[in-house]
């Protein structure tokens, strides 16, 4: 297993904790640059929750996830 997995799968198990992290690290960020960057830092802080949310869902349902992208595509072909 590789460390992206083992991150991955840490991020899966613990994601409250990684996006209470992800938020504390922007706002201290933000407070470093005086707020010249809060636009920025808040896109970032929303990308890195959504991301964490995904590894979330993925661990959560496994090969699943296949199927559910499979009838994605199938449906955009027919559209």
């Amino acid at each position: 297993m590789s460390i992206v997995d083992r991150v991955k799968e840490m991020l899966g198990q613990h994601g409250d904790k990684a996006k209470q992290g992800v938020e504390k690290a922007g706002d201290m960020v933000d407070r470093k640059t005086g707020g010249k960057y809060s636009e920025q830092i808040d896109k970032a802080q929303q990308k890195g929750s959504e991301y964490i949310d995904r590894q979330q869902g993925q661990g959560q349902q496994g090969q699943g996830q296949q199927g559910q992208e499979e009838r994605r595509r199938d449906e955009g072909d027919g559209a």
